[in-house]
């Protein structure tokens, strides 16, 4: 079992703790997680654990709530086997998606990530759209994207998928590799055993169980065939960390169908910061690059230097963003009607019975 500093503890975590929690509850990582179960390391040995009171009572959304790579505070039962989690220290970075469905709520996928990846292959899965999608929510988050297309092996010409990949990732590394054979594996795992925690991302099919089990060494975790219509499916269904030899964290999701954005500003800006340095020359300032006379965005596409379909999807992400802030504005309105109401009640109560005492 790792020391606690091999799973990502330093000096952010360690300042948050106060002397008196010290003495009675033990800096553990959040390192499986399902439907608010979840397992704990402590650098010496696994717990199984559960939330205090407390923290469900106090969590104002499912965002409050401890996910995988999270650091936290527990009482460690040991006659028991099992951990009670009292405290989540304040997360570095998190990568937040929309929650599926109509209600309008933060999903919060991976906490404490240094870098991610994001990986695709060399099937139907291939899309570059969704990739920019991908890396605006890793930009938003504060971590460093890294790209891998997987199924080498599937594969002919992989320069000619790498080639249109460069065009849009804007300098993020890409790595080619195929799991199953073992292609660009070990430049990989050297890449990712510097150090931190490193999250894999990606649709259900693209490889990710494979290339787990290809970078920790192990079979730690299950594969599925994919479909015949190369559609895949859910091998993983719990988010979980393992430790790389010799060094670093690898945090594996569960194959996301549908990746809604969450208040990406800063990230739609790194993702298409092409687009971004040729609306700085536009007449306008406030150019929305439909049209409007003297956009050096059209230019650029007028050009051949911006791929049309690429401008349509920086428009499309940012209506999606434009319209998932609005909805969040709406959704906390209503939040703070709604805990006004129980205020007013509250006291109503309050002086009833003072008056009826």
């Amino acid at each position: 079992m790792p020391r606690l500093d091999a799973l990502g503890w330093d000096q952010f975590f360690d300042r948050q703790v106060s002397e008196e929690e010290r003495a009675r509850l033990t800096p553990s990582r959040v390192v499986w997680e399902a439907r608010e179960r979840y397992r704990l390391s402590t650098g010496e040995r696994e717990w199984q654990a559960e939330l205090a009171g407390r923290i469900r009572h106090r969590a104002g959304s499912r965002s409050d709530l401890p996910v995988v790579g999270d650091w936290v505070l527990a009482h460690i039962h040991v006659p028991d086997e099992h951990a009670t989690i009292h405290r989540i220290l304040n997360r570095r970075t998190r990568f937040s998606r929309g929650a599926a469905g109509r209600t309008t709520a933060e999903q919060i996928v991976a906490a404490n990530v240094d870098r991610v990846l994001l990986v695709t292959s060399f099937n139907r899965d291939f899309n570059a759209r969704r990739i920019e999608r991908y890396l605006a929510l890793t930009w938003e988050s504060g971590a460093t994207p890294m790209i891998v297309v997987n199924k080498a092996d599937l594969c002919d010409e992989p320069e000619v998928w790498t080639d249109e990949l460069n065009a849009l990732t804007q300098g993020v590394p890409i790595h080619v590799t195929s799991a199953l054979r073992g292609d660009g594996i070990a430049a990989l795992r050297a890449t990712l055993c510097a150090g931190g925690t490193t999250a894999l991302l990606g649709s259900s099919g693209v490889g990710k169980s494979t290339l787990v089990n290809a970078l920790v060494g192990a079979g730690v975790q299950d594969t599925l065939p994919i479909r015949s219509d190369d559609r895949g499916r859910h091998s993983t269904t719990a988010r979980q960390l393992f430790c790389l030899p010799p060094g670093g964290v690898l945090l594996d999701t569960p194959g996301m169908r549908e990746l809604q954005l969450w208040d990406a500003d800063d990230g739609l800006g790194h993702a298409f910061a092409d687009i971004e340095q040729w609306a700085a020359d536009c007449r306008f300032r406030d150019c929305g690059h439909t049209g409007e006379p003297g956009c050096s965005v059209a230019a650029a596409v007028d050009r051949g230097d911006l791929a049309a379909d690429r401008l349509d999807s920086y428009h499309r992400l940012q209506r999606e963003n434009e319209f998932v802030r609005s909805r969040q504005d709406d959704s906390v309105r209503a939040e703070r009607i709604r805990r006004a109401k129980q205020l007013t009640k509250a006291a109503r109560l309050h002086y009833k019975r003072r008056n009826q005492s």
